[in-house]
């Protein structure tokens, strides 16, 4: 898809013609705002960073950060731990109260030499012990937290509410009948982005789950040794990962949603149809991989319902519902196995491939579907963009046309979009994800311009619309991830994920944020407050 203007961008992000309902549904994801009432940008408050390459957390004046709870910090009465590498982030309000919510964090995967602190290769050789540790570091955080008078929040390390749902948490399988043998699978691990539900539970993405365990393909082929090596102790099916897990707030209770398909879930983004029925958009992040659609048969539940992919050239939904599809009939034995093998299926239908599907938000301008597309560096594809879709009905129809949204490079001055996040008053945060393979290295010129990972603030109204604008730098080697607000809307909190993550030894390490010195470097949960923000999410 070819770049377009500026003066393109702003003259489509106000979508006339739109439906009553669309805009009915978007007003009840931003509560604290009216569509027709998003404050307008006409002049920012606060002066863009320029690229930075330094190993701290950096920030446009006037705004600050403090670090609510990092890698190893207790949680609980009973000794639970923070997780490695967090992610996604949300929150939903306690008992209806605006200062006090329920957090939910992912723990994504690690590196075995600074989660141990010893120079162990991914693979490598390590007791029972030391992979169960592994296992329980990864998952997902449940966390009390409560807004101060000083407006900070704080972790409640004293709650009954804060639980970890970990790599050795048994859940139900939700299917028609049992996959690899079991209704029952041990653990969650590769959790990567999410969502919520318009009933309040959380949605946790298994995305990276192949490293973990060897995945096979239907026919029982090996197709990807598992990097990590849990398998040296700890034998659990492939078949068991890759879904999209949901978990209760307030009893961490979880469950695998077969129906919307096992694949490289990145998130999965619900809205409500004019019926009521709850629809979920998700990528699977992988080089050709593709953009997928669940709609659920029940108002209240996610557990059944129909799954479609993308065929973006066409501009059409494609049921992946055995009974529908005769190719399907013809080369998998139910739909249990379309499911479990969706990459195979998706395939046969033709549906389109794409350059690493990962994030996907609704604007709440118009209801686009916006998806990022991080890069895909063996077509050439080195900085990325953001996908629009378009639904020419409800979000639940199946014809939609698709369009550039933004597309990265030094131009737009972002590179690798992953996660986004809308606030309540319509604007666009962005994180990068810039390979530390790639980052600040001369061999790698494509992405020199932009240096460390940011955080990019995107005015959608007012004289600043469609302008990007940097207000963080990541320390070295590190990506910010999972950008959310708190219930009321007036703060963000978002995670500092894999700091130093290139550090060949921890005898040479590369970063040592947050705590310096000489220490070993921490994923570390943050929130960000100051002037600015008040500016910018004030009403």
């Amino acid at each position: 898809m070819s770049e377009f203007s500026r003066r393109d961008f702003v003259q489509f992000l106000t979508g006339a013609g739109l439906m009553a309902t669309k805009i009915a549904t978007l007003s009840s994801m931003f509560p604290m705002s009216s569509c027709a009432s998003f404050k307008k940008i006409n002049k920012l408050p606060f002066k863009s960073l320029d690229p930075i390459k330094s190993d701290n957390l950096e920030t446009v004046e006037g705004l600050s950060y403090n670090i609510m709870i990092r890698w190893g910090d207790v949680i609980n009465s009973q000794g639970e731990l923070y997780g490695f590498n967090n992610d996604y982030t949300a929150s939903v309000p306690f008992n209806g109260k605006m200062d006090e919510s329920i957090l939910w964090v992912n723990h994504e995967y690690l590196y075995p030499h600074l989660f141990h602190g010893r120079d162990v290769a991914i693979g490598g050789p390590r007791s029972r012990k030391e992979i169960i540790k592994e296992m329980k570091a990864l998952g997902g955080s449940l966390l009390k937290i409560k807004k101060g008078k000083d407006g900070l929040w704080n972790v409640d390390k004293n709650s009954k509410y804060n639980r970890r749902v970990d790599g050795e948490t048994p859940m139900r399988i939700v299917a028609d009948r049992k996959i690899a043998g079991r209704r029952i699978a041990i653990g969650t691990h590769g959790n990567c982005a999410g969502g919520v539900t318009p009933w309040g539970s959380f949605l946790t993405c298994e995305e990276g789950y192949m490293i973990f365990f060897t995945e096979r393909d239907r026919k029982g082929k090996v197709l990807q040794k598992a990097d990590f090596n849990w398998e040296q102790h700890i034998s659990h099916p492939s078949e068991h990962y890759g879904w999209v897990v949901e978990v209760e707030p307030l009893t961490g209770k979880a469950k695998k949603l077969t129906g919307l398909g096992r694949f490289s879930h990145e998130c999965a983004t619900c809205i409500r149809d004019k019926k009521g029925r709850t629809v979920v958009y998700t990528g699977d992040d992988k080089e050709g991989e593709h953009i997928y659609k669940f709609i659920a048969e029940k108002n209240d539940s996610l557990e059944k319902g129909e799954l479609f992919v993308a065929d973006i050239k066409k501009g059409k939904w494609v049921s992946l519902d055995i009974n529908k599809q005769e190719v399907l009939k013809k080369n998998f034995k139910d739909q249990t196995e379309v499911l479990t093998f969706c990459r195979e299926a998706a395939k046969l239908l033709g549906a389109t491939p794409c350059d690493r599907p990962e994030d996907i938000e609704i604007n709440p301008h118009n209801g686009d579907v916006l998806v990022t597309l991080t890069n895909n560096k063996r077509a050439g594809n080195f900085h990325g963009s953001i996908l629009k879709i378009s639904e020419k009905e409800d979000f639940s129809g199946m014809n939609f046309e698709a369009s550039d949204f933004l597309v990265g490079g030094p131009e737009t001055k972002f590179a690798c979009p992953d996660n986004m996040a809308f606030d309540r008053n319509g604007n666009l945060w962005l994180c990068s994800d810039i390979s530390g393979s790639d980052m600040n290295k001369k061999s790698k010129p494509q992405y020199l311009p932009f240096k460390n990972n940011g955080i990019f603030f995107i005015p959608l109204s007012g004289k600043e619309a469609g302008k990007v604008h940097q207000v963080a730098s990541a320390p070295i080697d590190a990506e910010f991830t999972g950008i959310s607000f708190s219930p009321d809307g007036k703060s963000m909190f978002c995670s500092v994920q894999h700091p130093g993550e290139k550090s060949k030894s921890v005898k040479s390490l590369r970063s040592h944020w947050p705590e310096g010195g000489k220490s070993l470097p921490k994923s570390a949960l943050v929130q960000f407050h100051g002037p600015v923000l008040d500016e910018l999410l004030g009403s």
